[in-house]
């Protein structure tokens, strides 16, 4: 089934917090959903389907659902994929509103790991019995080894430089700078992110993204019901999901598993990367943003060092904008879970509404994406390309 145009994007909220001592995660789940029906002109009745990931407490979204207080509910879905989660609920809300199981969608994610000192732990996800965690023993817990791994391989294969990769940082905080609830607002250099501590060969501290509470919010609606509504239309032009195994140890590290969910995004959008006018990247690492520009068509693999440098991803400087309110490495990172900001970001650039600093000229194609998992592992990739309407 084509997503396109079964659906829109009529309502988003981004909690201004950053660390959310005093507020439980069920405050944060109703405060974001509150939030977004306000922008979207529309109430908690008219929800009739709920999307949310592990982040969600208790009996995961029927305890959320009846929190919350959505009595008209008639469609679930808890699809769980890390950072990525977001992005398929999209996908997924605009399958289930094309097959008539309901007409308004919310999708919700909030998370307090950090007021709860959970370290790097993903949001709701217990690791214990992991089939893999047996062949872990003795290898540090937490992403950053296995980024580092997929930095390294980079380097090796295509002659990628820590230079390079610190204009992604340099790019995302001249972003942040305009965002009064980023984390980290202050403007960086190349040289400021090379002379961060090195925490795990190659990569610095400030290659690395921000630890947030918080969390967001995303209403899709029906296009009946979106065109009544007095806000502006983002349409679901296209999307796509994907694996990728760790393959037992026999894994490629250049590549994710965006080069298939972005190929089947561009192709049922019916357009092509160099269409796009900015880009919502999952950045958790530096590397991360790297490889996704690549593997999503921007550049050809191995470029991706060379596309980044000298600015190219700053808005009003560069070829591709990305990132606009400072992305996972400078703004907000809730749950450790970075997609649901990635589609916020888009919206607000397809409706005109990003910081007018930041503001793309042109936005009448926006993509989103983000990964779940490891790049250095098994993960599942989600990518979205919106138009404004």
């Amino acid at each position: 089934m084509s997503l396109n145009g079964k659906a829109y994007i009529v309502g988003i909220h981004e909690h201004p917090i950053r660390r959310a001592d005093g507020l439980t995660t069920a405050q944060l789940h109703a405060d974001v959903a509150l939030g977004a029906l306000d922008d979207a002109g529309l109430t908690l009745d008219d929800v009739d389907g709920f999307f949310c990931g592990a982040d969600a407490p208790g009996i995961g979204g029927m305890t959320m659902a009846e929190y919350i207080g959505l009595r008209k509910l008639r469609h679930l879905d808890s699809t769980e994929t890390g950072g990525s989660s977001y992005l398929l609920h999209v996908s997924h809300a605009v399958q289930a509103i094309a097959a008539g199981h309901c007409n308004v969608a919310l999708i919700t994610l909030a998370d307090r790991s950090l007021a709860a000192g959970a370290g790097t732990a993903l949001a709701g996800i217990d690791f214990t019995n992991a089939p893999d965690r047996p062949f872990m023993a003795g290898v540090p817990p937490g992403p950053l080894f296995g980024y580092a791994m997929v930095a390294k391989r980079h380097m090796h294969e295509f002659g990628t430089t820590s230079e390079q990769l610190a204009w992604v940082k340099v790019a995302a905080s001249h972003h942040a700078q305009h965002n009064p609830h980023a984390l980290l607002r202050k403007v960086l250099t190349v040289a400021d992110v090379l002379e961060s501590p090195l925490v795990a060969d190659p990569l610095h501290r400030l290659d690395c993204c921000v630890m947030t509470d918080g969390g967001g919010a995303i209403i899709v609606a029906r296009p009946e019901i979106a065109r009544a509504l007095k806000r502006p239309k983002v349409k679901v032009l296209g999307g796509g999901e994907a694996f990728k195994h760790a393959d037992g140890g026999r894994i490629d590290l250049t590549y994710s598993a965006g080069v298939r969910s972005g190929a089947k995004a561009f192709e049922e959008a019916g357009v092509k990367p160099a269409d796009i006018q900015y880009a919502s990247l999952y950045d958790s690492f530096t590397i991360t943003v790297v490889v996704q520009l690549e593997d999503l068509g921007f550049c050809a693999k191995g470029d991706g060092g060379k596309f980044v440098a000298d600015g190219n991803l700053i808005s009003g400087v560069g070829k591709l904008p990305f990132n606009t309110d400072g992305g996972g490495l400078c703004s907000n990172h809730p749950g450790n879970k970075g997609g649901m900001t990635k589609i916020l970001e888009a919206v607000r650039q397809c409706r005109g509404e990003a910081h007018p600093a930041v503001q793309v000229k042109n936005h009448d194609l926006v993509l989103a994406h983000g990964t779940g998992g490891s790049l250095a592992g098994y993960h599942t990739a989600g990518t979205l390309i919106l138009g404004a309407e």
